[in-house]
């Protein structure tokens, strides 16, 4: 028997359910446009106040041409993927939209998805006016553009959120699931955990035991060593969702960490000049 799920239902890392679809051509185009207006203005000034520091300095054509190149890099693939790493997914356009870019089974996207959707857009945005981006959006289902393809995302539109109780940990299984080896779960299944568990209350008695026991069932064979013998499966639900959170967390804090250090080393570089 399977379980009856909302598939346009976010859960995110905080245990706030979004409820969510793809969003709309119209929206992400003016999303979008937001990001480029701003991006671009970014670059103007950038670019303004290289030219005036250059003009300040004696330096080689060759080099100060490079460093002019390696500013706009920068600007286009380091701006984006800073903004989208801290905000997870929330641009200035994609705030002004109700838009949030989310990986595929749903979770918040990370540096390397980030990374490479600003690195694709160099190139399908910038060097060819959009033009690839809107072609291959127009005929995806959910208007994925190339970045998105290669970095396993989407644009989805955030109609409405309600917030349910976070995952307590169950403090007998602590120990255990902090030396767990939890392996990445199928698309979808850490989403029904979450789902599950968020509306147990809601269940018949004897449907949420069935339903709790088969998705043990599932979640056990990527997780080991098994839990302790006895243990319940919403307890060895609760414990590996709280668990897997937790270490999302924690991976996502040293990822804008990193991100915000490798931005400012970056965009630093071109005024070294001595």
């Amino acid at each position: 028997m399977h379980m009856a799920f909302d598939d346009e239902d976010i859960i995110t890392g905080e245990a706030v359910a979004i409820e969510v679809s793809a969003a709309s051509f119209g929206s992400r185009m003016l999303g979008a446009a937001i990001d480029i207006f701003a991006l671009g203005m970014v670059l103007f000034f950038l670019v303004m106040g290289f030219t005036m520091l250059l003009g300040t300095r004696t330096v080689d054509d060759a080099l100060a041409g490079a460093l002019f190149i390696l500013l706009i890099v920068v600007t286009l693939v380091g701006v984006p993927t800073l903004v989208e790493t801290l905000t997870r997914g929330r641009s200035l356009g994609k705030l002004a939209l109700g838009l949030q870019i989310v990986r595929d089974d749903g979770g918040p996207i990370r540096f390397r998805h980030a990374f490479i959707r600003a690195l694709v857009g160099v190139g399908e945005i910038w060097l060819f006016g959009g033009m690839v981006a809107v072609i291959v959006s127009l005929f995806h289902k959910r208007g994925k553009r190339l970045g998105d393809l290669l970095a396993g995302t989407y644009s989805a539109g955030v109609r409405a959120a309600r917030r349910t109780p976070p995952i307590v940990m169950p403090m007998e299984l602590a120990p255990w699931v902090a030396q767990a080896d939890i392996r990445r779960l199928p698309d979808g299944l850490a989403l029904q955990v979450r789902s599950f568990l968020s509306r147990t209350d809601n269940l018949h008695g004897g449907s949420r035991q069935r339903l709790g026991t088969e998705l043990a069932v599932e979640v056990e064979k990527y997780v080991a060593p098994a839990p302790p013998p006895g243990t319940h499966p919403e307890r060895f639900l609760a414990a590996v969702s709280a668990e897997r959170r937790d270490r999302e967390f924690n991976v996502l804090g040293r990822e804008k960490q990193r991100a915000a250090q490798q931005a400012y080393a970056a965009t630093r570089l071109p005024f070294d000049l001595g």
